[in-house]
């Protein structure tokens, strides 16, 4: 029998070059300073003014466009539906692997779209909140899970979102600390009315899943606009993840509360094993078991080297 050879599926993505993505800016001015971007960069990234100008200010010219269309629709669907229009936000998630820079990619685009007419308030959270307390995690043995979807108050994070995209006055949001290494008793913070919502985390991507009965979960990706998934290779984000244990050493380990005190102490060899060995346990199978399968569902995917900038970008077709 003649084997027969099946055409591969047409990429669902346009694919482009970074030299193409930042001619698409189309002249619009730097919005935002050296200083600026320092203070938005999270440890151990390399994002500089040149990487801003030429990645993320043609991504907000283009949300700002999304932004505006999704408005139109929703100002016709009330008009169709004879009904008086709620304002809602647009939100947009960011996901990607720990140490790959997504954070700092989802505290760019807040200052970015802050600076544009359509989009004056500007609101970020975070799913570290919606971690289980670490009394919890402990308790159900999940301690050393911390980031897998299971560690995870699932429910609470999708009904906060729920509540801000329904477009409630004021919704809030439990708080971590990257110092403690948990949640802060008794602390929330406020999500008043925002025009865009950005929600960032390791498993916003998540699709739903089934249930022992049968039943769906929610996915919190339902609720957004755009969503936008930050790429590397798994070897560059490991060596990423080990050079930021590093320098933790003399920053945030260094100080006495800190959950990871006990590491400031470790000599280089001593930390590059530690780190390898936590990043081999914990972050990698994370990523390779949980997040990167949820590439593909992103909206835009910003694809990194091993010097950490942006080299290609694949946005969804409409």
């Amino acid at each position: 029998m003649l084997a027969v050879s099946v055409p591969p599926l047409p990429s669902p993505y346009l694919e482009f070059t970074r030299q193409e993505w930042a001619r698409l800016r189309e002249n619009h001015p730097m919005s935002l300073t050296a200083d600026e971007v320092a203070r938005v960069r999270g440890l151990g990234d390399r994002i500089d003014v040149q990487e801003v100008e030429a990645v993320y200010l043609p991504l907000s010219r283009l949300l700002t466009f999304y932004v505006r269309a999704v408005r139109g629709l929703h100002q016709v669907t009330g008009a169709f539906l004879g009904e008086r229009g709620v304002k809602m936000p647009f939100v947009i998630g960011v996901a990607g692997s720990v140490a790959v820079g997504k954070s700092t990619t989802a505290r760019i685009l807040q200052e970015l779209l802050l600076r544009w007419p359509d989009t004056p308030r500007v609101s970020l959270v975070t799913t570290d909140g919606f971690l289980y307390p670490n009394a919890v995690l402990e308790e159900r043995g999940l301690l050393d899970r911390k980031g897998f979807p299971e560690s995870y108050d699932r429910r609470a994070l999708l009904r906060f979102v729920a509540a801000v995209k329904s477009g409630m006055d004021v919704v809030t949001a439990p708080v971590y600390s990257h110092l403690t290494y948990d949640i802060v008793p008794d602390e929330r913070i406020e999500v008043r009315c925002p025009d865009v919502l950005i929600v960032e985390g390791l498993n916003v991507l998540q699709p739903p899943t089934i249930r022992a009965d049968g039943s769906r979960t929610g996915a919190i990706s339902d609720y957004f606009d755009f969503s936008v998934y930050v790429a590397a290779e798994v070897e560059h984000i490991r060596q990423w993840y080990i050079d930021r244990f590093l320098r933790l050493r003399q920053t945030a380990f260094a100080d006495p509360q800190s959950y990871f005190h006990r590491y400031a102490t470790l000599t280089d060899e001593q930390a590059r094993s530690t780190a390898a060995d936590i990043w081999g346990r914990i972050n990698e199978p994370n990523l390779v078991e949980n997040v990167a399968p949820t590439q593909d569902r992103a909206t835009l995917v910003l694809a990194k080297g091993e010097d950490h900038k942006v080299s290609r970008i694949s946005l969804r077709k409409l």
